[in-house]
């Protein structure tokens, strides 16, 4: 596959979302431009770590811009679902942040997942062009979002199946 560029700029909206029951749950990164959109499979592990890093960035811009206003948080549970057709474009591997001090937007760069027969040229990228208050509600959404899914083991802290669970705490013994 040849590699695509696509940048949207500005977003009107942007979300993470997941679909299937717990366990088997595909997570996904929309976003979209009036009428063009974007999807994209990310994994659980990189919502969590994008949310974690987008909070110490956002600290960074604060600091260093002090008369900007705070980026809100907030989120409307209901325009946060992914909105069909779920086509992804491509399976996320990195994701990363910039910020555009002119504009005072955010950008959230992901980079497709490179094959072992691909080159690092040949890989997607979408940049999506957000203001600071939309990426932090989507990061809060999808917090939201990863932490609905199986519960936690409470000797072990591993997701438990419905089906049972091994733990290796109780010897490997299902509960």
């Amino acid at each position: 596959m040849a590699s695509k560029e696509i940048d949207l700029q500005p977003v009107t909206h942007i979300l993470v979302d997941a679909i299937g029951p717990p366990g088997k749950r595909v997570f996904y990164l929309q976003g979209w431009q009036e009428d063009r959109t974007v999807t994209l499979i990310v994994e659980k592990f990189q919502i969590q770590s994008l949310a974690i890093g987008l909070e110490q960035f956002l600290v960074e811009i604060e600091e260093k811009f002090p008369n900007l206003p705070p980026a809100k948080a907030d989120y409307d549970e209901k325009t946060m679902h992914i909105l069909p057709p779920v086509d992804p474009l491509f399976r996320v591997g990195e994701l990363g942040l910039g910020y555009d001090e002119a504009n005072d937007q955010l950008i959230l760069v992901a980079r497709e997942l490179i094959g072992e027969d691909q080159s690092a040229e040949e890989a997607s990228v979408v940049r999506f062009w957000c203001t600071r208050s939309q990426l932090r509600a989507m990061t809060n959404w999808g917090i939201e979002v990863a932490s609905r899914g199986r519960p936690l083991c409470p000797q072990c802290r591993e997701p438990m199946d419905p089906e049972g669970h091994f733990c290796p705490k109780k010897n490997g013994h299902n509960h």
